[in-house]
């Protein structure tokens, strides 16, 4: 096991920041992190597991040791005339396990095509797009207690999913070494077109019969035409939560601003478009030296070269305190600060 010095985080986040980790290693398998383990290095310092690192923003150098998750592998575990279940390592990239299964043709995952990352991540953040959300396919997650070695099983309700969160967030934040993920995913795929501009795209496409293909090809083009691709410019996606807000507080802004975007919520509650409050601000575009708002969608803030994580995290309080200002409602931070 290397476990490496002073060692530049750049390429390893998609904020593409200069920082560094006092100590780096790269897991290839569960031997190899059992070993790790066993280290002083790895006994006497904090610790970060890193996936695909495009849900997070490093603001100073991480003085502990950075884990890199490589664990890769894709099996179907078992299956039955309506079902498959495939097993996927947490370090395969998300984007390509979701087109090895579109190719298979099991559906349940198009709609989250061209997400960043990782698939260990996927349940930590319980990711989501288009009508689609991890919880609707997670099975089950296998992960490792990082400090006793002790491996679990969490089946989907213990994992507790909401909106961009899981347990594996709060309760047991830091805890445990996500090493795999089994999907329940459809042999007769059941087709998700309602959300967004997917029904335009595909009728642009001249695509009259849906399928996991057709579905996957129009998420790809809208998410290529409205986000900005992390190896040409850094950034970490949607940067901001959808708020959720009272019916009440949802009425009484929808009165004073006619045009807010919102959703209804099947608990009362509406969910309001973070990138649309950001864009009544006046950010959409903005630039602010290197940190930036993107131009064609106010939810992403990006690094155009030469920003530092605390110019991007002030660019992001900025935002903050201005939606709290005009629409008096909070907005949360969807990546990890570091």
């Amino acid at each position: 096991m290397q476990i490496l010095n002073n060692y530049p985080l750049k390429k390893y986040h998609t904020f593409g920041t200069d920082v560094y980790a006092g100590y780096f290693a790269e897991v290839n398998s569960v031997a190899a992190f059992r070993e790790l383990q066993k280290t002083d290095v790895y006994r006497n310092n904090s610790l970060l597991f890193l996936g695909g690192g495009s849900n997070l923003l490093f603001t100073k150098n991480f003085d502990g040791l950075v884990i890199k998750n490589n664990l890769k592998g894709i099996e179907v575990v078992k299956q039955d005339d309506d079902f498959i279940y495939i097993k996927a390592a947490a370090g395969e990239n998300w984007h390509q396990f979701v087109l090895w299964c579109v190719n298979h043709n099991y559906g349940g995952v198009e709609n989250l095509s061209l997400i960043p990352g990782c698939v260990g991540a996927s349940p930590m953040q319980n990711i989501g797009a288009y009508g689609a959300e991890i919880k609707d396919v997670c099975y089950e997650v296998n992960a490792i207690d990082i400090q006793s070695g002790e491996e679990r099983t969490f089946e989907n309700s213990e994992c507790k999913f909401g909106y961009r969160e899981s347990v594996f967030k709060h309760v047991y934040k830091n805890r445990y070494l996500i090493t795999s993920v089994v999907f329940k995913l459809n042999k007769k795929p059941v087709f998700n077109t309602s959300y967004g501009a997917i029904e335009q795209e595909l009728k642009a496409m001249g695509v009259v019969e849906p399928s996991v293909k057709a579905i996957s090809d129009a998420v790809i083009n809208i998410r290529s035409s409205k986000l900005p691709d992390p190896a040409k410019i850094g950034n970490a996606g949607s940067f901001f939560k959808n708020p959720e807000v009272s019916k009440q507080k949802y009425e009484a802004l929808k009165e004073q601003f006619p045009a807010m975007v919102a959703y209804a919520l099947d608990n009362g509650n509406y969910k309001l478009a973070a990138g649309w409050l950001i864009e009544q601000c006046g950010f959409k575009g903005k630039r602010f030296g290197d940190a930036g708002v993107h131009v064609n969608q106010a939810l992403v803030l990006v690094n155009y070269g030469a920003a530092s994580g605390a110019e991007i995290y002030d660019l992001s309080q900025q935002v903050l305190d201005a939606v709290h200002d005009k629409f008096g409602v909070l907005l949360e931070r969807e990546v990890n600060i570091y």
